[in-house]
Parts: C-alpha cells; sequence; structure tokens
C-alpha cells in the first residue's frame, strides 16, 4: 500500500464493544480493519480485548496461546496481510510463567503477516474505581516486565497497554529506545475514562513529543461492564487530529512525521531532562 500523495503515513485506531463470542468479534474486526483500509490506512490499532470481552475475568485463559502461534495470531496474521497493514493487534492472552494466569500480551504484525513484535502488560489493574466497582487483574494476569519497541518504514513504534497510561516513566524509556509513536490499546472503564483518558492520552503525547494512537473500548458490554470510548490520535504538540466518542468505529488520520521530528529539534525538551544530575 503505497503512501498519500505528501508521502505521509496514514494511521487508525479501531473502537469496539466486544463481547464474549471470539467469532463474533472478528467478524467486526474484519468489517472496521475493512473501513480503515479503505481510508488508506498503513498502521492499524486495535483496543485491548478486542478479541474476547468475557463474561468472567478467567475466560481468557481458555484462549491462551504461546509463541508457537496459534487460531487468533493466525487470525491476526492473516488480516494484516489481507489488507497489508502494520497491524498492532490490541491485546491478547499469552502464556507465561504462571501455569494459573495469562499474560496480556500486544502483538504486532507486518503487511506479509509475520508477527514482529510482543509486549506483555507491565502494570496490572488492580484498583477500586469505586465502592461498588472493583477490578483485581493480577487475579487471572501475571506482568511483563520487558519493553518493546518496533521498527517500521514510517518511524519506530513504542507499545503499552491501557492502565500503562498512567505511568509516564514507561513512555520515557520507549522514547529513549528510539519511539516517535505510542499506541497505547485499551479498555477504559466508563468512570476513569471520562476522568482522565483524554487528560493523560494529550499529555503522553506532549511531555513525550509523540504521536499516540490509543483506541479504546467504548461502549456497553454483555458482561456488564461499561467502557469510555474515545478513541483517538492525538500529534505531538496535543492535537487532537481525530477521535470517536462512542460506539464501534474507526478514526484515521496522516501523521507529519518530518513535523515531529523537527519540533524534536526545535523545542528539546527531551533533551533539557536534568533530574539525573539532581542531588536529593
Amino acid at each position: 500500500m503505497e503512501r498519500t500523495g505528501n508521502g505521509r503515513p496514514r494511521v487508525a485506531a479501531i473502537q469496539m464493544a466486544s463481547g464474549p463470542w471470539v467469532a463474533g468479534n472478528q467478524q467486526e474486526i474484519r468489517r472496521l480493519l475493512q473501513l480503515a483500509a479503505d481510508q488508506g490506512a498503513h498502521l492499524v490499532v486495535l483496543p485491548e480485548n478486542a478479541l474476547l470481552m468475557g463474561m468472567d475475568e478467567r475466560d481468557k485463559l481458555e484462549y491462551r496461546e504461546s509463541d508457537r502461534g496459534g487460531p487468533l495470531q493466525d487470525f491476526f496474521a492473516e488480516q494484516a496481510a489481507y489488507h497489508g497493514v502494520w497491524l498492532v493487534a490490541g491485546a491478547m492472552p499469552m502464556f507465561g510463567t504462571d501455569p494459573e494466569r495469562a499474560r496480556q500480551s500486544c502483538l504486532v504484525f507486518d503487511p506479509g503477516g509475520e508477527r514482529v513484535a510482543r509486549y506483555d502488560k507491565i502494570h496490572l489493574f488492580d484498583v477500586d474505581v469505586e465502592g461498588d466497582q472493583a477490578y483485581r487483574e493480577s487475579a487471572t494476569l501475571e506482568p511483563g516486565d520487558r519493553l518493546a519497541v518496533v521498527d517500521t518504514p514510517f518511524g519506530r513504534i513504542g507499545l503499552s497497554i491501557c492502565y500503562d497510561l498512567r505511568f509516564p516513566e514507561l513512555y520515557r524509556q520507549l522514547v529513549e529506545r528510539g519511539a516517535e509513536l505510542l499506541v497505547v490499546p485499551s479498555a477504559f472503564t466508563a468512570r476513569t475514562g471520562e476522568a482522565h483518558w483524554r487528560t493523560l492520552v494529550r499529555a503522553r503525547a506532549i511531555e513525550n513529543l509523540s504521536v499516540v494512537i490509543a483506541p479504546n473500548q467504548g461502549g456497553y458490554h454483555v458482561n456488564g461492564r461499561e467502557t469510555h470510548g474515545e478513541s483517538m490520535i492525538v500529534d505531538p504538540w496535543g492535537q487532537v487530529l481525530d477521535s470517536l466518542s462512542r460506539g464501534s468505529g474507526v478514526v484515521c488520520s496522516e501523521v507529519d512525521l518530518d513535523r515531529l521530528r523537527d519540533l524534536r529539534r526545535r523545542f528539546p525538551a527531551l533533551d533539557h531532562r536534568r533530574m539525573h544530575a539532581v542531588s536529593w
């Protein structure tokens, strides 16, 4: 797939309201990927739990796959190759070291359908949002312990997942490893999303002088959850290039990497960091 006439790549973020039926979610992913491809996207990012939002948190354990591959990974590989896009496949359950838990893994596929990266979610959502909403991801997930940055023809991409968004030090580490685009496939709750989602996404873009591509689950789910939506693409100056408030759909935009690199040269805040030289 060629770039646009001005040479700028197009990126897309897909928003869904996934349910507990993998086959149904796959059908919706096919539909939305086609919409993204029709808009000329070169890179498409799915939300967290795109393939499964189970009725119970342990449902994901039945779908764990190994690095050797599996039907879920085959599906993503086929879709990336069919559309000729770089595909960041949200986050899906993979085997880790704990037989009783899964890793929440963000996988990346190139336009030939080859899996080129895996990032396991480092920060797990163990919180009491309010008295009636408690989440314990660590009951079914084990945390990852490695960062991941992917080389692509249109810049280096730093990977993260959902709750990672609240930990700015992770993104500084990704930028130090050369990341220019940051992806955040998410399933933010309605309450935390309304309070913090837009602010956090824009902050990560501004403070790291990076493009942030942030697809989110957005709507009511069969299991009773409600997610925030507001998937967005944000430029390094904090401008929201495209967004979608609720429901299934695609946000898509060109990204100007020449401007990003020029901005980092002219406004070298990343080079001005002094905390390493501060005494306590």
